[in-house]
């Protein structure tokens, strides 16, 4: 029997409930929902203007949120103080953003201590899924800011009875392998990228190192990177979606591993038509769209995220009444152009094809356009004495394995470029979202 995932109890615990029910969750969205407007319109001069035309208060239910404007990743850049419904004084953390997908400048992203405290919480009841007390949990995350996701995600650790390590990004392989070699067994919260390249390492140097469970987060989590580590390491991994313009609320897989639970208490999620902006129904894919419901800083109010899902229309094995979103794989500007042909194509799409291949450490790719046409060139490390013949040839299978690229090679339209490198003890500890890089030459 899989277990349901503790956000239900923890939820219902919040709520003052023994047990957590869609209608008790609902009821609670629509008054948090509605305190959200008035204290917006009325406290932040962004709101007031952007919500001037809204004139029905309170809502009479969850759909009529349909009604109120979107509020973008622009609006973040450009409006983002006078987004705030506090003073300056009340802010503790103030998070400066460049993602993936993101163009021009920066979002500047501020939150509260109750803000702090209420992700401190999520995380929490997260980690109840992954460590148990008294057990070692190496947190491979940046952790050296005070408030920062790593310092808040050993806060939360140490509540459970657990015992974290702040080792940071992974930069030293092998003083990572060492460090956690040490312990009987542990668990570990990580970098997907990284944590792979960590777990092919420790098996072709043949070093021994006991992972209980793994919470992967920051990035794509790729069915194959699930996979090798359950392989290399025979444990569990778990994905959280997290968004840090939402203080890291998001969602997160249970053991069931079919897309990841959403944090409703604090987050109104909607999936609409990317273009024309209508709600989907459960099971149709579009653009994830959030509001936050408890936040006290920067509130955000149809938020549109970019990325790409569903709701999950089929109930959860574990008995959870908390929505599901499915496994993102892209997002909404991820097309490429060769010409005038457009190319769906993503890291994600990258990750499920090559990350399979049993020595590769690590990989990144760009996609260069110049007089002659466009080439995707990728550039992979390799832990193992391979042929390199051998070893384009199953990367060369591997991108077939793509439709989109399979057809563009064929048409003539891409061609492909390979570099590899041995790979040492020292990786990138980069925290960023890989993307494919568009290059003009």
């Amino acid at each position: 029997m899989i277990p349901r995932i503790p956000y239900d109890t923890w939820m219902a615990g919040r709520l003052g409930l023994e047990k957590l029910t869609r209608a008790d969750l609902e009821a609670h969205q629509l008054e948090r929902l509605n305190r959200t407007l008035v204290r917006a319109k009325t406290l932040s001069p962004f709101y007031s203007r952007h919500l001037a035309n809204i004139t029905r208060f309170p809502l009479q239910s969850l759909e009529e949120v349909a009604d109120l404007p979107f509020t973008t990743p622009q609006d973040v850049r450009e409006q983002g103080l006078s987004m705030l419904c506090v003073g300056q004084g009340e802010i503790s953390r103030v998070v400066t953003l460049s993602t993936s997908g993101t163009t021009g400048e920066p979002k500047q992203l501020q939150f509260t201590g109750d803000d702090q405290d209420l992700t401190l919480g999520i995380f929490q009841s997260s980690m109840e899924q992954v460590a148990r007390p008294g057990e070692p949990c190496f947190v491979l995350l940046p952790c050296a800011t005070p408030g920062g996701v790593g310092d808040l995600l050993c806060t939360a650790i140490r509540k459970l009875g657990a015992h974290p390590t702040a080792h940071g990004a992974i930069a030293n392989l092998k003083e990572t392998a060492l460090c956690m070699a040490e312990e009987d067994s542990c668990t570990l919260v990580g970098i997907p990228a990284q944590v792979l390249a960590l777990a092919r390492y420790c098996k072709a140097r043949g070093m021994d190192v006991h992972v209980r469970s793994a919470l992967l987060c920051t990035d794509y989590v790729s069915r194959a990177v699930a996979s090798t580590l359950y392989d290399i390491w025979n444990c569990p991994v778990f994905e959280y979606y997290g968004m840090t313009e939402a203080c890291y609320a998001g969602g997160m897989e249970c053991a069931a591993h079919d897309g990841c639970h959403m944090h409703e208490t604090d987050l109104l999620v909607e999936i609409v038509d990317p273009e024309s902006g209508r709600v989907l129904p459960d099971g149709e894919e579009g653009e994830v769209v959030i509001t936050s419901l408890l936040r006290r800083g920067m509130p955000l109010i149809r938020y549109r995220t970019g990325d790409i899902s569903r709701i999950l229309p089929e109930p959860c094995p574990c008995g959870s009444v908390l929505i599901r979103l499915e496994k993102i794989r892209r997002r909404k500007h991820c097309l490429l152009f060769l010409g005038e042909r457009e190319l769906s194509l993503s890291m994600a799409d990258l990750d499920e094809a090559l990350i399979p291949l049993p020595w590769l450490g690590k990989f990144g790719a760009e996609l260069v356009q110049d007089g002659q046409g466009a080439t995707l060139e990728l550039s992979l490390g390799y832990f193992r004495n391979r042929d390199l013949s051998a070893m384009q040839e199953e990367v060369h299978a591997a991108l077939c394995s793509i439709s989109e690229i399979y057809k563009a090679l064929e048409e003539g339209l891409l061609r492909e470029k390979m570099t590899f490198e041995a790979m040492g003890d020292t990786i990138s500890p980069s925290a960023a979202k890989r993307t494919i890089r568009v290059v003009t030459r």
